[in-house]
């Protein structure tokens, strides 16, 4: 095995919630060296879970941040959260604030080792730590610098705070995504934004390394999440631009399928409240042909309004309505089975747990045991792709608050002991938060 793709490049992650943490997430697992700063005297907004301390009582009321092993927040919850564990494989901690005088004169010098930094903070929080392009262009002359604010560097909309439902809101997905009769507020919390923004960001990377080994200059890369996220919706914006329409929810129909949608499954009150579905599409005659033959032939297919794909796009409803009665005497699986001998695209919907058991993803070693001190060993989502020459692995576990003080600042940097008992004593330095944080 030869080298990972990005050995020897190492990236500064000021990254927080989601979209930074998973595009640093990318390049470290790729092989970089991501060393996450992070201050120990404030607790960073979604940077380590909802809270630096949850009681158990909070944990069994807040959903999205509540997700700790056994529902126990731990000695050291930070190290625990299920929020943010998954995007902090592969990289290092460092306990540092850059706030202050002290902190900026070691971040320069870690600057100065460094190849990226890579940062989603608002744009006014960039200038006033001082770490625009030009700032840190003038400290080391090919750094490459990455900021992903929610509408970009510029314009009036510079320094609004988006994250998740707001970016989703301020860029059309949420007019869009939902069912022609549920209000827009019943939305589920499925934040594409983040991840997009995460995964180009980690492209553009790429393509700034690429750009100075070619040339030996940096760059600074202004990468606007909602703009990002504006690509996503290009057939909607056409039809608009082109043709006059503002396009509503569909729910899970598609102009070109019909039927489409998800259908229920036999067992589904037995499951965990979640039920048991199947998703189907049909986008030809040959496949309207083909869901016929496997349903057997009933009647209600061969009505003259079924006939072909603009009848029965006209009657989705209806059809959704037989559709649903005769899966819902199968189980999702046969139906998917029996649908995809006759050459019709269908699926089963996962809930989480069926995705762990899933044997198409246990035959491809998606998910991958992974031991943690403070979290103990679970499954976590592995790889999101597979080189050949260079095979990639979660290689350490999701790294705990300070995990590599002594190492950044000893072996990389060269701080005395002095130098570095100092550091402790002035707070940079630690592996846990101030008991005054809660």
């Amino acid at each position: 095995m030869t080298g990972l793709p990005l050995d020897g490049v190492r990236v500064i992650d000021l990254t927080g919630v989601w979209a930074g943490p998973f595009g640093t997430l990318l390049l470290a697992d790729l092989g970089a060296e991501v060393i996450r700063v992070e201050p120990r005297q404030v607790f960073q907004p979604s940077g380590r879970g909802g809270s630096p301390r949850p009681t158990k009582a909070q944990i069994a009321n807040m959903r999205l941040y509540s997700q700790y092993p056994n529902m126990e927040p731990g000695d050291r919850p930070w190290n625990r959260s299920a929020f943010t564990n998954p995007q902090i494989r592969n990289k290092l901690s460092l306990t540092l604030d850059i706030r202050r005088p002290e902190g900026r004169r070691i971040f320069e010098r870690l600057l100065k080792l460094s190849d990226v930094l890579f940062a989603n903070t608002v744009t006014d929080t960039v200038e006033g730590l001082k770490i625009t392009y030009e700032d840190l262009k003038a400290i080391k002359e090919d750094i490459i610098v990455l900021h992903a604010p929610g509408m970009g560097l510029t314009g009036p909309y510079r320094n609004y705070r988006l994250h998740g439902a707001t970016l989703e809101a301020a860029t059309g997905f949420t007019a869009l995504r939902g069912y022609a009769d549920v209000h827009p507020s019943q939305n589920a919390s499925t934040y594409v934004g983040d991840f997009a923004a995460g995964s180009q960001g980690a492209f553009a990377v790429l393509a700034a390394l690429h750009y100075r080994n070619l040339t030996g200059r940096g760059q600074g890369i202004d990468l606007s999440q909602g703009e990002n996220a504006l690509h996503y919706l290009g057939p909607a914006i056409l039809d608009y631009t082109a043709n006059g329409r503002i396009q509503q929810p569909q729910g899970n129909h598609d102009p070109r399928a019909a039927p489409q949608g998800c259908y229920p499954c036999k067992g589904g009150d037995q499951r965990e409240g979640f039920g048991s579905w199947v998703a189907i599409s049909v986008f030809s005659d040959d496949q309207w042909g083909g869901l016929c033959r496997a349903l057997g032939n009933p009647a209600w297919a061969q009505e003259e309004r079924f006939s072909d794909s603009w009848g029965r796009g006209q009657h989705h409803d209806e059809l959704d309505r037989l559709l649903g009665e005769w899966t819902a005497q199968h189980d999702q699986y046969a139906v998917m089975h029996l649908l995809q001998a006759q050459g019709v695209p269908a699926g089963p919907v996962l809930s989480v747990k069926d995705a762990f058991a899933d044997p198409h993803l246990r035959d491809r070693g998606f998910f991958e045991s992974v031991t943690q001190e403070d979290c103990g060993t679970h499954l976590y989502p592995g790889m999101l792709f597979k080189l050949s020459k260079t095979p990639l692995s979660i290689r350490t576990p999701p790294v705990r608050l300070g995990e590599h003080n002594e190492y950044v600042y000893k072996e990389l940097l060269g701080l005395t002991a002095e130098e570095y008992v100092e550091l402790e004593r002035e707070g940079h330095i630690g592996m846990d938060y101030p008991p005054h944080l809660r």
